[in-house]
């Protein structure tokens, strides 16, 4: 297997993930256990960290159209840590030993998982699969409208309803959408006959006939069973078709029945469960 290197990368270095990343995303689903909107949900944290692995041979070959850490080294793979596990997608056909090997100072004990990064030794994970599925482009009705810069406080207070123990803010929001993944959002707002703001859906593009992403997608507390949380799945996947996305995936753990009858009532389909790679000791 060809040697690698690795690149860490702040949120300003992050273009050249995000165009692999793209350039990597299938048209059904996305691939391994990241697509660009991962990274640009990941980049809501001015102090996110993403990884680059590059193949060695390319290393010190200089490219002016190339601006991180100016080398013209083929790009093989890019993944971030998300709590205790490392999430990782690789370039089609990768053989994906040597990025295995190299993240080996990564995998300390308390980061006991991957996500599309098979580890020697390690296992598939039997419990606690994430569900994927998919939504074909098709003409919808929809209550959904776009998220403006005046929506974004609502915007926030539906995320922190919808997710326990959610610290998500106002800046969080900001720096989101003025990070180099910014303009791969596409967002929705519901809001009820009264006004108040309802569910949020975020897509994210990866270009044209390619699969765009859902993450995250979230209905207010006080607002849930009114199909306010399908219409802003809805309208983000229709924004994400309009852009010209093949296909719109969204993941959701197994365990979530609630989340799961939204995309199926939404016309999504299942297209395969997702298990994480651990450890022996902490199957």
């Amino acid at each position: 297997m060809p040697p690698v290197v690795r690149r860490t990368l702040s949120p300003r270095e992050t273009p050249r993930a995000l165009r692999s990343l793209s350039a990597w995303t299938p048209a059904d689903a996305p691939a391994g256990g990241l697509h660009p909107g991962d990274v640009g949900w990941l980049l809501r944290h001015s102090d996110a960290t993403v990884h680059l692995w590059v193949d060695a041979r390319g290393v010190g070959r200089t490219d002016p159209r190339i601006d991180t850490r100016h080398d013209a080294a083929a790009p093989v793979a890019v993944g971030f840590l998300d709590g205790p596990v490392l999430r990782v997608t690789g370039a089609p056909d990768t053989d994906l030993g040597a990025v295995a090997a190299d993240a080996e100072d990564l995998l300390v004990r308390g980061n006991a998982r991957t996500d599309g990064l098979p580890v020697p030794g390690w296992r598939p994970r039997s419990e606690e699969p994430r569900l994927v599925f998919s939504w074909t482009p098709r003409p919808v009705a929809t209550r959904a409208l776009p998220v403006e810069e005046s929506d974004a406080a609502d915007r926030v207070r539906v995320h922190r309803s919808a997710f326990t123990g959610s610290t998500f803010a106002l800046k969080h929001w900001e720096t989101m959408r003025a990070s180099p993944a910014g303009h791969l959002a596409v967002e929705t707002l519901v809001r009820t006959p009264d006004g108040d703001a309802a569910a949020t859906a975020t897509g994210w593009f990866a270009g044209p006939g390619r699969c765009g992403l859902l993450e995250p997608v979230g209905t207010h507390a006080d607002h849930r069973g009114r199909g306010y949380g399908r219409d802003a799945v809805l309208g983000a996947c229709a924004a994400l078709a309009d852009r010209g996305a093949s296909a719109v995936a969204v993941l959701t753990p197994a365990a979530n029945e609630a989340a799961a009858a939204l995309y199926r009532s939404a016309g999504f389909t299942l297209l395969r469960e997702n298990h994480d790679w651990t450890r022996p000791d902490h199957a």
